[in-house]
């Protein structure tokens, strides 16, 4: 009797190891679906939430990754034909698509104040401002990010870590999707946040021109270089609206620009930029002692850094130096990410800051939102970590060409527009650069009319910022409706 109890115990231990081991494992394919309703603009919104897991293939049909999605669909359109599909990525590389999926486009936000600052209890509230009513999106966990995870330990790294690598894989996946849930006919667009952008400005040409799927528009938000020639005076010299403002949302400019509002300041600043600061920059030591001394007098008047720090610099103040500068005589620094938050540092000497307090806050509200979110909302459960930044490294950054990429897809495809998204107060990816990548993709002129620029008074995630939240979403929302062409009119050029 004795001996048959220990053999019910053991099996009863067993199927609890086992269903434990369940949990921890990485489901290759799975799919929790929830059903919702949202209240967007005041319009009743019903969608089905799908998260689950899919695939990564090698040549050989061989699951080698599997990643982690949650597609949400609205349930009251009938016609998923003309019904938009955005695919929404985040950045890192290395980063969970979690940024924007609860703080921007998506049905449900974090709980944070109105400037973006964590709350207690932590965990999301609904979203008014969601594109939902006029898009079904998905939002993708790339390898070793969120819940998505190498399965097959024998292929290489290489294979997903790097910008040409991640966007090959990605668009085999993007594609399987579009067939998996019929929507090859839907008008399709990528949004991609910081690294994100480089990744969608790589995918929009990968999946045009080896899987033959057109997309309308592409939305960066926040973007990277993009592989475009930034180096040299440019460098140096594009920083200088940025500072301005910064600096004028900190109140440190003298008081007659002060009292300009930023929409007055910032043209003013880019004009100085591109006609004064660039040339002089580039003409180094041969520069007048006399001009060189009135240039860096300007740009003191334009960033509220002393005039001796730009001379001590040559006119080129670091950025790591200026978010430790420009506060320092009130023992406080400014952040990188978004630079109306501020910080604290043991010493209020160095040249650069001890940490960004832009992304400890952001940290703080979206790790515990997220896991919260997928538990109880998702229903989705699993013991695995969310990568908020997972182990991607080292990432390979060679042959990154994805903003000529980019514009050869929109050469290529009449139908494709471009949006760029950019926060004022942004120093990781400031926004007169991101001016600069558009300008650059274009050089003849030839896609102006289908590039489209919108700033934004907050930093690298404008969304957080609840004025911008709303938009922000609604620059997506027209940007989609307007980029769908009639129903007669044929993708080409006169």
């Amino acid at each position: 009797m004795k001996k048959h109890l220990l053999t019910l115990l053991f099996m009863a231990l067993t199927v609890i190891w086992a269903q434990a081991q369940e949990i921890r494992e990485v489901k290759i394919e799975s799919s929790t679906v929830t059903n919702g309703e949202a209240n967007i603009k005041g319009k009743r919104v019903p969608y089905k939430a799908t998260a689950g897991t899919m695939p990564v293939w090698n040549e050989d049909g061989k699951p080698i990754a599997s990643l982690f999605y949650t597609y949400y669909e609205r349930t009251d359109v009938t016609d998923k034909s003309t019904r938009p599909l955005v695919f929404s990525f985040n950045g890192g590389p290395g980063s969970g698509s979690l940024w924007m999926h609860l703080a921007y486009t998506g049905p449900y936000v974090l709980n944070i104040d109105d400037e973006g600052y964590p709350l207690q209890p932590y965990g999301v509230k609904q979203n008014p401002h969601s594109i939902l009513d006029v898009a079904d999106i998905i939002y993708i966990d790339p390898v070793n990010t969120g819940y998505s995870r190498i399965v097959d330990k024998e292929t290489p790294r290489s294979t997903f870590f790097g910008i040409n690598a991640d966007i090959k894989y990605l668009a085999d996946w993007v594609k399987t999707f579009v067939t998996r849930q019929n929507r090859w006919q839907s008008p399709k667009y990528l949004i991609g946040e910081s690294y994100g952008t480089t990744r969608v400005s790589g995918l929009v040409h990968e999946l045009q021109n080896a899987h033959w799927m057109y997309f309308n528009g592409v939305i960066l938000v926040s973007p990277t270089g993009l592989g475009l020639d930034r180096s040299g005076p440019v460098a140096k010299a594009n920083y200088l609206p940025y500072y301005a403002a910064t600096s004028w949302y900190h109140k440190v400019l003298p008081a007659d620009l002060q009292a300009k509002d930023l929409d007055q300041i910032l043209p003013e600043v880019e004009k100085y930029t591109l006609d004064v600061v660039l040339p002089a920059i580039a003409k180094g030591g041969s520069l007048d002692p006399a001009e060189r001394k009135a240039i860096a007098k300007k740009m003191s008047y334009y960033s509220g850094i002393k005039e001796e720090v730009f001379l001590q610099h040559a006119l080129a103040v670091p950025t790591s130096f200026y978010w430790k500068e420009l506060m320092r005589d009130k023992g406080l620094t400014v952040g990188r990410l978004d630079s109306r938050y501020r910080g604290i540092d043991q010493t209020d000497a160095g040249e650069r800051y001890d940490y960004d307090p832009a992304l400890t806050a952001w940290n703080h509200a979206f790790s515990p939102a997220m896991n919260y979110y997928a538990k109880n909302i998702l229903k989705y459960n699993t013991d695995l970590t969310y990568y908020l930044f997972g182990p991607v490294h080292p990432w390979d950054r060679g042959n990154d060409n994805t903003g000529n990429q980019l514009a050869q897809a929109m050469l290529q495809n009449p139908y494709l527009h471009v949006m760029n998204q950019s926060g004022y107060f942004d120093g990781g990816t400031d926004y007169f650069n991101a001016k600069y990548n558009l300008w650059q993709m274009d050089p003849s002129g030839k896609l102006q009319d289908r590039m489209t620029f919108k700033g934004y008074r907050s930093g690298h995630m404008m969304y957080l910022r609840a004025e911008d939240l709303a938009n922000a979403n609604e620059d997506v929302r027209q940007f989609i409706l307007n980029t769908i062409p009639a129903k007669d009119k044929p993708a080409k050029y006169w």
